[in-house]
């Protein structure tokens, strides 16, 4: 066990998938995050022609995440 003023190793690995031009894993202590990101070239039917972007998010924790 580490003391409760000790900092965990922190870890991020840039390009972590060949299949996705934007992926990170990140591992910090026991914790570990797979995060992708695409791109689009479009946008919902109600913003189009309006000249704004669109940003959308999703998650998925795995059974047994804490």
């Amino acid at each position: 066990m580490r003391p409760h003023d000790q900092l965990r190793d922190v870890e991020i690995q840039r390009g972590y998938l060949d299949s996705n031009p934007a992926s990170v894993l990140y591992r910090c202590g026991r914790t570990i995050v797979l995060c992708t990101a695409s791109i689009e070239a479009s946008v919902p039917s109600w913003l189009e022609g309006k000249g704004k972007g669109w940003v959308t998010a999703e998650y998925n924790m795995l059974p047994g995440s804490t």
